[in-house]
C-alpha cells in the first residue's frame, strides 16, 4: 500500500482520491473549505483542512504530508485579483513556501497538475519539446511553480499539463450558449476528460514515471465552431453564434507522448 497526499481535493482530487483509495492506496486528502472535511472523511479520505498561502501554510502541513511518498498538487493559480498587481506572484510564492515543507517530510516524488496553457496560443502542433510562451498570467506562474519544483534535487517531480477540462457536470458550451460574435470560429479545441485525466494519473503512478513532462489533451480537435454548435445542439441550448472572421491561432495539443509512454488509450476520442 502506497500513502499518497492529495493537495486540493476539489473537482479533480475528490474523485482521484477515490480511485487511488480503490486501488488500495492510502489517501490524505487536503481542502480549504470546513464543509467539506466529512465528505472527504466518508469517501475514505484522511481529511485535512489546510489553506496554502504565499506567506504562511497551516500548521497541519506536516501531518497532512507525514509518512506519504507521493504528493501530489491540484491547486488553482487563481489570479483574478481586483487589484490585478496584488497577486502577481502569489501562486508562485505559495509553491515557494510550500516546498521546504516538502524537503523536510518523507515524500519524495511530486506530481505536479499544470496546464497547457503555458504554452500561449502562438504555435501550431504542441508537444512537450515545444519552448513554453505563456500569455496569460497564470500561464506564466504555473511555468514558473513548475521550475522550481523540477530544479529541487530532494525530490521527484512529474508535470502533467492538461488541455481543458470537462466532465459530465462541466462544459464550456453552457457559458457560451447563445452568445454572439465569439472569436476565433476555426482555432482546434484542446480538451481532456475528467475520467481521462484520473486514469493518466493513475498510470503515472502505476509505472513510476518520474522526473518527465506530459502533455494531455483528447486526439480530437474540431473547430471551435463546429463542436461547441453541435454540443449546444445535443444539450438543447441555445446556439452560440461565432464570427465570420478567421482567427490565426491553430494550437493543437499532441498526447502522442502520454499514448505511447504510457501505452495510454483515450476513453473518448470524440466527446460529441
Amino acid at each position: 500500500m502506497t500513502k499518497i497526499s492529495i493537495l486540493g481535493c476539489g473537482w479533480l482530487g475528490l474523485p482521484l482520491a477515490k480511485a487511488l483509495i480503490e486501488k488500495g492506496n492510502s489517501v490524505n486528502g487536503s481542502t480549504t473549505s470546513e464543509n467539506k472535511l466529512s465528505i472527504l472523511e466518508d469517501a475514505g479520505i484522511n481529511p485535512f483542512l489546510l489553506t496554502v498561502e504565499s506567506e504562511n501554510i497551516s500548521e497541519n502541513i506536516v501531518h497532512f504530508l507525514a509518512e506519504s511518498e507521493i504528493l501530489i498538487i491540484d491547486i488553482p493559480p487563481k489570479l483574478r485579483a481586483v487589484d490585478p498587481n496584488a497577486e502577481k506572484k502569489t501562486f508562485v510564492e505559495k509553491i515557494r513556501n510550500l516546498i521546504p515543507f516538502i524537503e523536510k517530510s518523507t515524500i519524495k516524488k511530486v506530481l505536479f497538475i499544470s496546464s497547457t496553457s503555458v504554452y500561449g496560443d502562438d504555435n501550431d502542433l504542441v508537444t512537450e519539446e515545444t519552448i513554453p510562451n505563456p500569455d496569460t498570467e497564470s500561464g506564466r506562474q504555473l511555468i514558473l511553480a513548475e521550475k522550481l519544483l523540477q530544479e529541487n534535487p530532494n525530490f521527484e517531480t512529474t508535470i502533467l499539463r492538461f488541455a481543458g477540462l470537462i466532465g459530465e457536470d462541466r462544459h464550456p458550451v453552457k457559458f457560451l450558449a447563445g452568445k454572439e460574435n465569439l472569436e476565433n470560429p476555426d482555432a482546434p479545441i484542446n480538451l481532456i476528460h475528467r475520467n481521462d485525466c484520473i486514469r493518466i494519473i493513475k498510470e503515472i503512478l502505476s509505472q513510476s514515471k518520474w522526473n518527465e513532462v506530459f502533455n494531455a489533451a483528447a486526439p480530437f480537435h474540431p473547430t471551435r465552431e463546429m463542436y461547441y454548435t453541435q454540443e449546444a445542439k445535443d444539450q438543447n441550448l441555445p446556439l452560440p453564434k461565432f464570427s465570420t472572421k478567421k482567427s490565426n491561432i491553430k494550437k493543437e495539443i499532441s498526447s502522442i507522448k502520454v499514448e505511447e509512454s504510457l501505452n495510454f488509450q483515450f476513453d473518448q476520442t470524440d466527446y460529441y
